[in-house]
């Protein structure tokens, strides 16, 4: 398989987790005005990196406009989120409740409604705020992509804002995937979602560059 990011240079390393990947490391440079994360992109890199995060706000618009009007929000300016378990199972995994007991197969009826009110009533609270930092991630993301390719610089802020909003791209991939912990690492030649399961390869290695760029001292 060709690089995944074009013609192998100096600052594209090999994938060795992927045989025959390869992605663009990020160069670390510090500046008087802190640090900068370096790397360059291709055009079809930045049209997937645009076609994926318009996806991903796409389903948080679509998430955030379902919740019901409140009351209280149109008096206080309160945002209260949608307070139902998403139907919707990439917005499940990346909205996931936020109680889980270990023995939830075990439990009793009223047991398990004690645990969908918690989880609804913390939905409300709590969700529209993960949601408004999840699309900011991802918008962050698409302000500092160049229009088609060439030089990324993102400050330390805006690296880390990179790796969340990749970390959403790649949960809503690995549902289509079907990919839980841990993750194959290859799927066979010709299967019909090789092609996806490439790009969920890349994603996880760019967002591991970059990860390993930010601790660099």
């Amino acid at each position: 398989m060709p690089p995944v990011c074009g013609r192998r240079c100096s600052r594209t390393g090999e994938v060795r987790r992927y045989p025959g990947s390869f992605v663009r490391k990020w160069k670390r440079v510090e500046t008087a005005n802190g640090p900068r994360f370096r790397s360059v992109v291709a055009p079809h890199e930045v049209a997937l990196l645009k076609h994926l995060v318009g996806a991903l706000l796409g389903l948080l618009n679509e998430r955030e406009s379902s919740s019901p009007l409140d009351e209280l929000e149109v008096i206080t300016g309160i945002k209260a989120g949608n307070a139902q378990r998403p139907e919707d199972p990439t917005l499940r995994r990346l909205l996931p409740d936020f109680y889980t007991p270990d023995d939830k197969d075990q439990l009793d009826p009223a047991a398990l409604d004690a645990v969908d009110s918690l989880n609804a009533a913390l939905r409300s609270l709590h969700e529209p705020e993960i949601v408004d930092a999840k699309r900011s991630a991802a918008q962050q993301l698409l302000d500092t992509l160049p229009e088609s390719d060439g030089r990324l610089e993102l400050t330390e802020a805006s690296a880390n804002a990179w790796i969340a909003a990749v970390n959403d791209l790649r949960l809503a991939l690995g549902v289509i995937l079907e990919i839980d912990r841990p993750a194959p690492e290859r799927v066979p030649a010709g299967h019909p979602l090789s092609v996806h399961f490439d790009v969920y390869q890349w994603l996880t290695v760019l967002q591991e560059y970059l990860v390993l760029a930010l601790m660099a001292t």
